[in-house]
């Protein structure tokens, strides 16, 4: 029976990773100007294009299908021609592995950043995720995923999030989002964390009560989490690299004829 969970699951994968034509909701990011924002343990969000892409943006209701921890030179490897692999990510297809930045070019992505993260925290961080380098991909999520793809079902959004945790939860399987969320849980930096309060016992503050932060499961993570956590920092390369408004060049006159031009006959 695992040897036909595993055959199905895998046929499974290739076919979710094909690319399709999707309608992103931004250009593309200029890989330079995402290249020089980029800094040791920050996140890269990236809306996919691949059939898996769309069952993960649907049942979480976000724009980001995937996420990737950068590394920078930690890894000490390169591709084939020569560039760093400086990303660690969860594969669908490969498992976990290294890549670099050419993977996600084409592709709409945001960095996320942890804030305040220690130099040794980072570090260990770091060789967390090296450390996973090499574990396969939860199939079990794959074949839960593929439900939820023809049709789309109308599934309450409260459900949503879990039906992306029905995985194996073997230690050495991952999914991207929940790879990165064990990382930086190593290192017991917040996430999302489930919020609850208790009382001080204090004769200096009677009747105070101190906010307590308690561990999410790291199973019940996904990319947008990062996006919207209020420990992370979203940065847009295009504002990192100093953007002026004035120095935008607009369509006008014979320019403008065409483009308008072209959008009526995209319409027919």
């Amino acid at each position: 029976m695992n040897r036909a969970s595993n055959w199905l699951g895998g046929w499974l994968a290739r076919w979710l990773s094909r690319q399709v034509h999707v309608c992103s909701s931004s250009p593309a990011t200029d890989m330079k100007l995402l290249a020089d924002a980029l800094q040791p343990g920050d996140v890269l969000l990236v809306e996919g294009s691949s059939r898996i892409s769309t069952a993960i943006k649907y049942l979480t209701q976000s724009t980001w299908s995937h996420a990737a921890l950068y590394v920078g030179d930690a890894l000490g490897r390169r591709d084939k021609e020569g560039a760093p692999l400086c990303f660690v990510e969860a594969d669908i297809v490969e498992g976990v592995r290294a890549v670099g930045l050419s993977v996600f070019a084409g592709l709409h992505c945001r960095i996320c950043r942890p804030v305040g993260l220690t130099d040794e925290d980072l570090r260990r961080l770091i060789e967390n995720a090296r450390a996973r380098i090499g574990h396969l991909y939860d199939l079990r999520n794959v074949i839960d995923l593929v439900r939820y793809l023809i049709p789309t079902p109308p599934v309450p959004l409260r459900w949503r999030r879990r039906m992306l945790a029905l995985g194996s939860g073997e230690p050495t399987r991952a999914i991207c989002s929940t790879l990165i969320a064990q990382c930086f849980q190593s290192v017991r930096y917040p996430i999302l964390p489930l919020v609850s309060s208790r009382s001080i016992d204090s004769p200096e503050c009677p009747g105070c009560r101190a906010e307590v932060l308690r561990i999410r499961h790291h199973s019940l993570f996904v990319p947008r989490d990062f996006d919207v956590s209020p420990y992370f920092a979203v940065v847009k390369p295009t504002l990192a690299a100093g953007f002026d408004y004035r120095l935008a060049q607009w369509a006008g006159g014979a320019e403008r004829a065409e483009a308008d031009s072209a959008v009526a006959e995209g319409r027919r």
